[in-house]
C-alpha cells in the first residue's frame, strides 16, 4: 500500500470521527488500567457492566486493595479468567503503592513489571491515558492491517513497528481508535461489511477476495 493511500484511509476515519475513544469507561488512569487488565479475552460491554458496580466502591488503588481479592472476585466474577485477574489486579495495587506513590507510571517498562500488563496493556494506557502516539496491537488491529495491505506482519509487534513507521504522524494519536472501532463495526472477522466500508475503494482485500 503506498503512502498516498495510507493518508487517504486515515483522513476519512478522521472526517468519520474526529473525536475517537475507548469504549471502556473510565475517570483515572488507574480506572482505565483495571479495565484493560479485566478486558482480555472479554468484550467491554462486559467490563463496564463490572466497573460500574465496583468503580463506586473502589477505585484506588488504597481502596481495591482494602476491598480484597475474595470481594473483587465478585464484582467481576462474570469475566473471563476472572480469578487470575483479581490475583493480578491486587498485585498492581500492591506494587502501585509502593513503588509509584499509588499513581499510574508513564513508561512502558514500569508498566509491562505490573502484574497482567504487557506490551499491549501497557500501549492502551500510553496512548489513551497518556495521550502518547502509539499503537495497542489487538486482534482487531492485526487482522485489519494485514487484510486491507495496510501494515502486513508475522505478529502483533512486526505489525505494531510496521503501523508505526507508515502511519503519517497527524493520524498517530487516534489510529488505534480509528482501527479497533472499524474492526469491531465494519471490518468484522468471519464477515466484513464492505458494502457499507468508507475505505472500501482504499483497501486492498478486495483485490485478493476477487
Amino acid at each position: 500500500m503506498n503512502p498516498a493511500k495510507r493518508r487517504a484511509i486515515f483522513q476519512r476515519l478522521q472526517a468519520a470521527n474526529p473525536h475517537p475513544k475507548t469504549e471502556l469507561e473510565y475517570h483515572s488512569p488507574f480506572e482505565l488500567l483495571v479495565a484493560v487488565m479485566l478486558s482480555a479475552q472479554a468484550t467491554d460491554i462486559s467490563v463496564n457492566s463490572a466497573t460500574r458496580q465496583l468503580y463506586p466502591v473502589a477505585n484506588t488503588p488504597d481502596a481495591i486493595l482494602a476491598l480484597g481479592e475474595e470481594r473483587l472476585r465478585e464484582y467481576i466474577q462474570r469475566i473471563g479468567l476472572y480469578k487470575t485477574k483479581a490475583k493480578h489486579v491486587i498485585q498492581t495495587c500492591r506494587i502501585l503503592l509502593e513503588q509509584h506513590a499509588g499513581q499510574v507510571p508513564q513508561t512502558r517498562e514500569a508498566l509491562e513489571a505490573l502484574p497482567g500488563v504487557g506490551r499491549k496493556t501497557a500501549n492502551v494506557i500510553l496512548n489513551t491515558a497518556f495521550g502518547m502516539p502509539t499503537i495497542a496491537v489487538d486482534t482487531h488491529i492485526f487482522r485489519i492491517s494485514n487484510r486491507i495491505g495496510l501494515a502486513p506482519g508475522k505478529n502483533v509487534l512486526e505489525v505494531e513497528k510496521k503501523l508505526l513507521k507508515v502511519i503519517p504522524k497527524e493520524f498517530l494519536l487516534d489510529a488505534h481508535h480509528w482501527l479497533i472501532l472499524h474492526g469491531r463495526y465494519i471490518c468484522q472477522a468471519r464477515k466484513p461489511r464492505c458494502g457499507v466500508c468508507l475505505i472500501y475503494d482504499l483497501c486492498e482485500y478486495k483485490e485478493k477476495a476477487q
